[in-house]
């Protein structure tokens, strides 16, 4: 008899096992279907702008460019994606390159549409509020909230090496390699500095109201010496006040490209596809 309720028992036991196992699966399964379908629905927009949209004047070209290897990088992230993790990368590289379609849109003088989610790599970033020209060792920069004729490369906000960089249009791409944004031998946080510290007056990104919590962010980093130290101060000092995630150089938040293939998100319906 005992041996009876002791195989009664296992028998239990064992099959309640089979049957969590196979609802982990399920939900595991709907979660991945669900992740897939969400990065494929914002890939798929993005493909819809970037074939509808044209335009000659620099600012537009340069952001359907940077949408258009989005787009790329998105397409390939997704053929090789199997987990919840790689569908939101590609995910992510699908956003941002709706945030420069959605650039585009602006530079052509068209209704951007509803805002985008945000990006994982924007997070505290904040974004450019007035036009700022500096001189860097000869070489003068220019960033501003609108795209123009010495402005027309866009950024959706992120960091670089760890500085937050706020979203906004530069004369040169200098968050990319010193050869490739013709920065020569300045290196890009010299040239950050120069746009973004406070020490150079008003950054023009909400620094006052974004000061104390972007100070607690940049102190989190840790004592590392009198370097450290600025740094962290520095980098309290500079933080803006959007975002959502965290990360400008998604390198080295998602790895590949400057954010690892993306630079915003996309929403709402632009005349076909979406930035």
């Amino acid at each position: 008899m005992e041996l009876l309720l002791v195989a009664i028992l296992v028998a239990l036991l064992v099959g309640g096992f089979v049957w969590w196992r196979r609802e982990q699966a399920a939900r595991e399964a709907r979660s991945l279907a669900d992740v897939r379908a969400d990065a494929q629905r914002w890939y798929e927009r993005l493909g819809g702008q970037v074939m509808n949209l044209h335009g000659d004047a620099p600012a537009v070209r340069q952001a359907l460019v940077d949408a258009a290897e989005r787009y790329n990088a998105a397409g390939s992230q997704l053929e090789q994606a199997g987990t919840v993790q790689q569908y939101r990368l590609a995910r992510e590289t699908a956003l941002e390159g709706l945030a420069y379609a959605r650039a585009a849109r602006l530079a052509l003088g068209l209704d951007p549409g509803p805002e985008l989610p945000p990006l994982a790599a924007a997070q505290g970033a904040g974004e450019l509020t007035k036009e700022r020209q500096v001189q860097v060792q000869g070489q003068t920069f220019k960033a501003g909230p609108q795209p123009g004729q010495d402005t027309p490369y866009y950024y959706p906000g992120g960091r670089y090496q760890g500085r937050p960089v706020p979203a906004g249009w530069y004369s040169t791409p200098w968050w990319k390699t010193a050869l490739g944004a013709g920065a020569g031998v300045l290196g890009g946080l010299l040239i950050a500095d120069a746009l973004f510290s406070p020490a150079f007056a008003d950054p023009g990104y909400g620094y006052e109201a974004g000061y104390q919590e972007g100070f607690g962010d940049g102190a989190d980093y840790g004592d590392q010496g009198d370097a450290g130290d600025q740094g962290a101060a520095d980098q309290g000092a500079d933080y803006g006040d959007q975002g959502d995630f965290g990360g400008a150089d998604q390198a080295a938040d998602f790895g590949g490209g400057d954010f690892g293939g993306g630079d915003f998100g996309g929403g709402g319906d632009f005349g076909g596809g979406d930035w």
